[in-house]
């Protein structure tokens, strides 16, 4: 399923191409690699399992266009980003159909996400030129020491090559949200999409295509992990990378050579219940925040933390609102769906039954079918139990009764995780112009001017 005719090019018979030098790509390895449906549990996709010497060849060739690119205006990177933008939006059908059958997202959010990935990308056109658009102009005076004799102007230019590693969750969006800033900033893009979610992000960058930038600045290649994860992150052609993920950004991290780093990580987000909350409100968002593409988020919320008092009242208005969840098929745009793999909801589990040996209160009965986990709300949770520590992504929440505010400021700041940017959960923010910024460095310029003359004549 090519998902329209515009994308018929990016398939060779049954298996997705990779993209590099502006064109769809057979890898020579002759492999591929299966996309499990988690649904189903069955193949539902194949794409190019490229090799390390294609690597070399796609960082080669984006370093040739990067220099050619840095040269070019800016108002011409914007204008080509707003094309690829339209582009998107007019194609979120089939690429919304992808992440439906690649990750279980709910078709109503998939469509969400392509249509939030194309505003993305408009936006940061449009801040790009304002961002990279203003220099700073330094008087004589700021040099201390000196005669009035210099000037000084200080602009921000591009890093080179940016590799861009998004999760399974958002695979569109958390990919143009590195590409884009790459782009406007006049540096060259190679994005290795998560297997989970590759045949959208080959889609997206399809997108890309059909707007018409130059051949070379985008790449897109697939693959195993083991064969060309650590030799992208690794490689010397690469100036930054920009990662959204688990505990590999930490490996990333230890093993990447001395360029900038971004990388946004797991989390443990906590939620503070204090007894003047209007616990209706509180209980809506908990669910929605918990809950909502099955707990798979980074920004959902993963503890509950709530002061004795309340937290009876509160536990049966979360109660009736989970019960109201429609659980099964993405395809039906059910509130709860498959999680991604099995894998992940082995962890899953994990966690629930450790909860359950320690004595934890179940507010349902844990159900699963395959990679379908039923939504579930643990009551009484303890420090001594994982699930008040790790991460589930999945459907489970839990809630931990506290006496005071301060108990719960102590739980969330003994955690490993931060919030975005800190200890764990990574380094820097995702933000637009903070990815702007990251993805350049400053380049000075000293003029020196001729020697004064004093005379008062």
């Amino acid at each position: 399923m090519a998902g329209s005719d515009t994308f018929a090019e990016i398939i060779d018979g049954d298996v997705f191409n990779y993209y590099s030098n502006g064109q769809w790509n057979k890898s020579s390895s002759g492999k591929y690699v299966p996309i499990i449906n988690p649904t189903t549990r069955k193949t539902h996709f194949k794409v190019q399992a490229c090799t390390q010497e294609e690597v070399n060849k796609v960082i080669e060739s984006a370093k040739t266009a990067q220099k050619l690119w840095a040269k070019t205006p800016l108002w011409k990177r914007a204008e080509l980003l707003h094309k690829a933008a339209a582009i998107l939006k007019e194609h979120k059908a089939p690429i919304a159909e992808c992440l439906v059958k690649e990750i279980a997202k709910p078709r109503k959010d998939a469509v969400t996400e392509v249509v939030r990935s194309g505003d993305l990308v408009s936006y940061c056109a449009e801040e790009g030129v304002r961002v990279l658009g203003e220099g700073k102009f330094l008087v004589s005076d700021s040099f201390p020491g000196n005669d009035r004799t210099k000037y000084c102007l200080t602009s921000k230019i591009p890093l080179g090559v940016v590799l861009a590693i998004p999760p399974f969750n958002y695979p569109v969006n958390l990919a143009v949200s590195k590409i884009a800033p790459a782009l406007i900033s006049g540096n060259s893009i190679v994005l290795k999409p998560p297997t989970q979610g590759a045949v959208a992000a080959l889609h997206m960058v399809h997108c890309f295509h059909l707007a018409g930038f130059p051949k070379g600045l985008i790449s897109c290649v697939t693959g195993k992990g083991s064969e060309i994860g650590d030799f992208l992150t690794m490689h010397p052609g690469v100036n930054c990378i920009s990662f959204t993920g688990g505990d590999t950004g930490i490996a990333i991290s230890k093993k990447s050579a001395m360029i900038p780093l971004q990388m946004e990580l797991g989390g443990k987000d906590a939620c503070i219940v204090l007894e003047d909350a209007d616990l209706d409100l509180v209980a809506a968002n908990i669910v929605k925040g918990g809950f909502s593409y099955s707990g798979q988020r980074c920004t959902a919320v993963k503890v509950a933390l709530v002061m004795e008092s309340v937290a009876d009242i509160l536990v049966k208005k979360i109660n009736d609102k989970v019960a109201k969840l429609t659980v099964g098929p993405p395809e039906d745009d059910n509130d709860i769906t498959p999680v991604v793999t099995e894998s992940s909801a082995n962890y899953i589990e994990g966690l629930v039954m450790d909860a359950k040996k320690k004595g934890a209160t179940f507010c349902q009965e844990y159900r699963r079918e395959g990679n379908l986990i039923w939504p579930l709300l643990l009551d009484n949770v303890r420090p001594d139990m994982r699930i008040a520590w790790e991460e589930p992504f999945g459907p489970v929440l839990p809630v931990i009764r506290i006496n005071s505010v301060e108990e719960g400021i102590h739980h969330c700041n003994a955690s490993n995780f931060g919030l975005q940017g800190l200890k764990d959960s990574g380094i820097g923010s995702q933000g637009i112009t903070n990815s702007i910024n990251m993805m350049t460095k400053i380049k000075t310029t000293v003029i020196n001017l001729p020697t004064p003359s004093y005379s008062m004549g």
